[in-house]
Order: structure tokens, then C-alpha cells, then sequence
């Protein structure tokens, strides 16, 4: 029943985080954190509505991603050349740790904070990411 709301930015100490591994993004500590816990959703706010085929912001032919099925090397590859805070290339990451571990995760655009609501409601909102669990996920050697 709780909420966890995860920001490498504002812990108390970050002397744990570092002995153990630099993580450097809110986006794969909070997937880390979820496969921790196993929890069934993980949202990860930025300034963009979701995932894109294309930065949006450069190119007006991009298309807007709705759902991901399957995180593969194509995709991995097209959230390279894409932009947000934090970059997508995390988003990406972290949507390949929170999916194998179990979890749908969720990109939306955090300038609307009902989209929140709205998620947990189950609204079509941002770009999902539906879980795949895989039973041999080994949440240590993926972020190793």
C-alpha cells in the first residue's frame, strides 16, 4: 500500500549509494528499487509525454510510443538519439530492469501531476512499458 517516491538528488547521506555502485540517475536507482521490492508498477516522471520514435522537440515527424511490448536492441538504439531529462537512454535502462523484475513501468510527462492519478486509474497516459518477468533475472549481474 505505500508509495515510494525515489530522487538520488536529496538523500540524507549518499555514502551507502557510493560504496556499493554510483548509479548517477534517478531512472535506474528507481528500477533498482523497484525489483527490490517487487513492486507491480513503477512511474517515471519527465518533460516529455513519453517514449518517442524521434526527439519530438527536433524532429515534428516523430511518433509517439503508447506501449512497449518488447524491450529489444532497436529500441535501445532509438533511445539514443532521444532527449528529456535525464535522457531516455536511462529510461530505457531502467525499463529493461523494471520489466524483466516484474514490474509494468510508465513514462510520462511530470509537468502534469494528475497524470499520476490518472495512471493509477488506469488511463492511457505516457508510454507503458508491460512486463515480461523473467524468471532467470539476476538484478545483480544486470547492473553490474
Amino acid at each position: 500500500g505505500a508509495v515510494p517516491i525515489v530522487n538520488e538528488n536529496d538523500t540524507v547521506s549518499t555514502y551507502e549509494i557510493k560504496q556499493v555502485q554510483t548509479f548517477g540517475d534517478n531512472d535506474r536507482l528507481s528500477a533498482i528499487v523497484t525489483s527490490i521490492i517487487d513492486a507491480d508498477l513503477l512511474i517515471l516522471l519527465s518533460d516529455i509525454d513519453g517514449l518517442y520514435t524521434d526527439d519530438p522537440n527536433s524532429n515534428p515527424d516523430a511518433r509517439f510510443i503508447n506501449q512497449v511490448d518488447v524491450i529489444d536492441d532497436k529500441l535501445l538504439n532509438m533511445g539514443k538519439s532521444t532527449s528529456g531529462t535525464g535522457g531516455m537512454a536511462t529510461k530505457l535502462k531502467a525499463a529493461g530492469i523494471a520489466v524483466s523484475s516484474g514490474a509494468d513501468m510508465v513514462i510520462a510527462n511530470g509537468n502534469d501531476i494528475d497524470n499520476i492519478a490518472k495512471i493509477m486509474s488506469g488511463a492511457d497516459v505516457g508510454t507503458l512499458f508491460v512486463s515480461c518477468k523473467d524468471e532467470n533475472f539476476d538484478l545483480v549481474k544486470f547492473i553490474g
